[in-house]
């Protein structure tokens, strides 16, 4: 029981930090994740996108397609 929380709890680190980074260095939205930006990108033919999601889909099969969800990320600063 211990052991799943924690390791709950470091999920929930690693996403703060990814988002965190999406925004600050990526001026980003503030509710989704590196990965999920990438695969929007990929999807409009960026090549950014398309090189950042072959190294993540390689690490994680889907990884990209998995991290799309319905939060667009409309209030992004820069566009992707």
């Amino acid at each position: 029981m211990m052991f799943s929380v924690i390791g709950e709890y470091l999920m929930n680190i690693l996403r703060w930090l990814d988002i965190g980074a999406n925004v600050i260095f990526l001026f980003g939205s503030y509710n989704e994740t590196i990965s999920e930006r990438s695969a929007r990108a990929r999807n409009k033919g960026k090549v950014w996108g398309c090189v950042l999601c072959r190294i993540l889909d390689a690490i994680q099969k889907n990884h990209c397609n998995n991290a799309l969800t319905t939060r667009i990320g409309a209030d992004a600063i820069l566009e992707d």
